[in-house]
């Protein structure tokens, strides 16, 4: 009797959280930080929240997994896992291993910290919320852009992340694309759909001496200048605007892809054999289908125009 009651419940706990939806919850911080304690929080309220994170922070691990040894994953709470690894590790392990079933969002920060233009391929919590894509997942990274521990205030960008998910959850997004998030400190004074900023950037590396006398180098943040365009995630952060910016796993250059084809007989190449086989793979692209599992998200394409509210 016992068992068929067990039976019973685990089977109406499952109908529910297939109801409610499963959320993934990440993070290159760590666990531990309250910025993904906000976050789990305020997502909680969207259906159930799984957290799998590192166990100490990793940052600027960019979406490096770990092929050299094993991973070890400690349950430190009810759906709530540290593992020894990246949060690309996590992401990877949660999706195969540790979740009920497939997740309908990835979510990685709250990050403390900035994480806009170039920085974007050095974040581990962009990089945990882009392997999310890499599994059809849709994904968000969101980041609390602050460098004082009085401007700490993790509720103003956990209540916008779970604003922001439920719309996600309800309207999907583009195939291999990921929205990245950068909060003001403070109280935001509005949102704007951003593109990703340029910098041109100085590095500094410190050099020292071990006690064995060994030298050694330490990279330092650097100095960074920031190339003015009023639609870049930068100036909305600094406009106290909440910058979202969607982003692509397709890093081509598209737009010069012709142009460097006219380099081939410079090289080498048999142009004419290189374009009859762009003709022979080529395949028609198919019609939109908006009725599909991604809804409306199939039908924006291109991310969406860049607008100021």
């Amino acid at each position: 009797m016992i068992s068929h009651r067990r039976q019973r419940r685990e089977r109406r706990d499952s109908l529910a959280t297939r109801a409610r939806g499963v959320q993934l919850v990440t993070n290159d911080d760590g666990v531990h930080a309250p910025g993904i304690k906000a976050l789990a929080g305020a997502l909680a309220a969207l259906g159930s929240v799984h957290v799998v994170a590192p166990d100490r922070e990793v940052s600027a691990c960019a979406q490096s997994l770990t092929l050299k040894h094993p991973l070890r994953a400690e349950r430190v709470d009810e759906r709530v896992y540290a593992v020894d690894g990246t949060p690309a590790d996590c992401v990877n392990l949660a999706l195969v291993k540790l979740l009920p079933r497939r997740p309908d969002l990835v979510v990685s920060g709250i990050n403390r910290g900035a994480n806009m233009g170039e920085d974007v391929f050095y974040s581990g919590t962009v990089g945990g919320a882009r392997e999310g894509t890499f599994f059809g997942v849709p994904s968000i990274a969101f980041s609390l852009a602050v460098r004082e521990a009085k401007d700490l205030d993790f509720a103003p960008a956990a209540a916008f992340a779970a604003k922001l998910a439920a719309l996600v959850l309800s309207k999907g997004l583009p195939e291999r694309t990921l929205l990245n998030v950068n909060v003001p400190p403070g109280t935001p004074a509005g949102l704007a759909v951003t593109v990703q900023g340029r910098r041109e950037h100085e590095g500094t590396i410190f050099e020292g001496l071990d006690p064995r006398r060994r030298t050694y180098y330490w990279i330092e943040e650097g100095k960074d200048n920031w190339l003015s365009d009023e639609m870049s995630d930068i100036h909305a952060v600094r406009s106290g605007l909440i910058s979202v910016s969607p982003l692509q796993s397709d890093t081509t250059h598209h737009a010069v892809v012709g142009a460097f084809r006219g380099w081939l007989p410079a090289l080498g190449a048999a142009e004419r054999a290189s374009e009859a086989e762009a003709r022979r793979v080529h395949v028609p692209p198919k019609p939109v289908d908006t009725e599909g599992p991604r809804g409306e998200a199939a039908a924006l394409g291109d991310p969406p125009s860049r607008v100021i509210k």
